[in-house]
């Protein structure tokens, strides 16, 4: 059975892209409060189903698939760069394919503006209108308006003209900002990512007993399962080992372990392996905010997807990715690895960052460890000590060693120089993700 809440999300998804609603418009349609209509909206604002713009609503957008997260809509830009629409608003759910600053004259601005375009101009009306009539649409900066004449043209062919107060130069750093960010999203691997549906799930049921567990298990070959009610609210989970010496004909419900620890869709993939390998379970069941099933993931889906990872090409750059950019390891049997500090990872005195040595331990620590193969391996715990302040573009050559290893744990000593001075040292240990 689905929830209301759910039911309004189901509606919302099912409205054609540029269709305007509104809180008091989808509490009447599916006879909800006002209360339970304004969290769906929010809700689906999270899941980019519809976007909500000052003095114009909230409309329906496209969702955007992940390969495409990178392409921003007309209705996003607004809310960007705090624009206001003057003409053209039911255009707004459409998705822009390139930005053109028009810094140049009108015919060699109109060479590169094409359908799809979003003009970035001051005011310049003919510009204006050039560019509407080629199919793409306008942002004027400088908080400058345009005549009635596009407007009405802009309302004629859906396309959007809006105004902005910052300059040009400001307004391209922050598209290019929100493109840049949303580049490093896609480049996060999320539970929905990888999980294995709903429908491929075996599953167990509460009413069920230690009998029908033993034939799941025969036809499967799987020693866990998530236990549902025959709503597929998930109430527990049922291992081999929690019916070890059991009676065929005991119920489930006695036996599995009640509330189980389970992550939603949005979980990262990393965030979930930590929490696997930190609690000991092999499959985590993944839920909605309703707690029904929408699947599972085990340790080695877990295991898989990070490796494939690391072997895809990444676009947008976090700070572990400038980090790893900057290493260069040297030595094959006592591992050494360089490591230049960039003005990105300066802390407000010019010294390298308390996070990005952070960062550039564990890298070091991880690596070494794959060379000594033993896989994937997340930090449980540090201590880091600073000897001495790092500054802006010096070259660190870090040493791990290890201290002690056994089948789950390891720990590590670090010394950092920079030439000939000890600048740091730290202890960690790492638990290992089994294979």
């Amino acid at each position: 059975m689905s929830t209301k809440h759910e039911k309004i999300l189901q509606y919302i998804e099912s409205l054609p892209v540029g269709d305007k609603i509104s809180v008091r418009q989808i509490a009447k349609e599916m006879q909800v409060s006002e209360g339970t209509a304004y969290r769906a909206i929010k809700e689906a604002e999270n899941r980019r189903l519809v976007s909500s713009i000052e003095r114009v609503g909230t409309i329906r957008i496209e969702k955007k698939k992940k390969e495409n997260i990178e392409r921003l809509t007309f209705a996003e830009i607004v809310n960007i760069i705090d624009g206001q629409v003057l003409g053209g608003k039911s255009g707004l759910h459409k998705t822009l394919t390139k930005f053109v600053i028009g810094a140049m004259k009108l015919d060699d601005m109109m060479r590169y503006t094409d359908a799809g375009s979003l003009l970035i101009v001051g005011n310049r009306t003919q510009a204006h209108e050039y560019a509407l009539k080629t199919g793409a649409a306008v942002l004027i900066t400088g908080g400058f308006d345009t005549t009635d004449l596009n407007k009405a043209l802009a309302d004629e062919l859906d396309l959007p003209i809006i105004s902005t107060t910052y300059d040009t130069f400001t307004v391209a750093t922050m598209i290019n900002r929100a493109i840049y960010d949303q580049l490093i999203k896609k480049d996060i691997l999320l539970i929905e990512d990888v999980y294995v549906p709903m429908e491929d799930t075996a599953v167990l049921r509460n009413s069920d007993t230690i009998a029908d567990f033993h034939r799941q298990n025969r036809r499967t070959t799987h020693g866990a399962f998530p236990v549902l009610t025959h709503q597929n609210k998930l109430v527990g989970m049922i291992t081999s080992k929690d019916v070890i010496g059991k009676e065929e004909s005991e119920p489930i419900d006695k036996v599995m372990t009640k509330n189980p620890i389970a992550a939603s869709m949005k979980t990262s993939v990393a965030s979930a392996g930590h929490r696997m390998i930190w609690e000991g379970i092999d499959l985590l069941p993944v839920i909605d905010e309703d707690g029904l099933l929408k699947g599972v993931i085990s340790r080695q889906d877990v295991l898989k997807a990070i490796q494939l990872a690391q072997r895809q090409p990444q676009h947008g750059e976090t700070i572990d990715d400038l980090v790893k950019n900057e290493m260069r390891v040297m030595g094959e049997e006592e591992i050494a690895v360089e490591f230049t500090v960039t003005p990105q990872m300066t802390n407000q005195f010019g010294a390298i960052s308390y996070g990005a040595f952070t960062i550039l331990l564990s890298e070091v620590g991880a690596f070494a460890l794959k060379r000594r193969k033993r896989g994937e391996a997340v930090v449980e715990n540090m201590n880091i000590y600073f000897i001495k302040p790092v500054q802006m573009e010096s070259v660190l050559t870090v040493r791990p060693r290890i201290l002690d290893m056994s089948r789950k744990f390891v720990k590590m000593d670090f010394e950092v120089f920079s030439g000939a001075n000890l600048v740091g040292k730290a202890m960690m240990t790492f638990q290992l993700l089994e294979r």
